[in-house]
């Protein structure tokens, strides 16, 4: 696929760029570049390779889904400088 002068000052347009004539071929040129590169990718064989999540073969750690000690309010609101009905109060912040 090649881009012609055209194109490029299309999108030079859709991307609110200002590019002149010299910068037209110039970006043309790197775009071509760009997808002769890419048409490589294309060609490469990787049909038996399996696709991966990730590059790392190793699985997560999981811990134990285990009950803990909860309803701490009454131990947590003793460091609260304020408190009113099990809540901190803090300083408005909006008037």
């Amino acid at each position: 696929m090649s881009f012609d002068e055209k194109t490029i000052r299309s999108i030079a347009t859709l991307a609110r760029l200002k590019l002149t004539p010299d910068g037209t071929a110039k970006f043309a040129a790197e775009i071509d570049g760009i997808l002769r590169w890419v048409a490589q990718l294309q060609e490469v064989d990787v049909d038996d390779i399996e696709p991966l999540a990730s590059v790392s073969a190793q699985k997560p750690s999981m811990r134990a889904d285990a009950v803990s000690v909860g309803n701490l309010q009454k131990e947590l609101m003793q460091n609260a400088p304020e408190a009113a009905h099990g809540f901190y109060i803090v300083p408005k912040m909006v008037e």
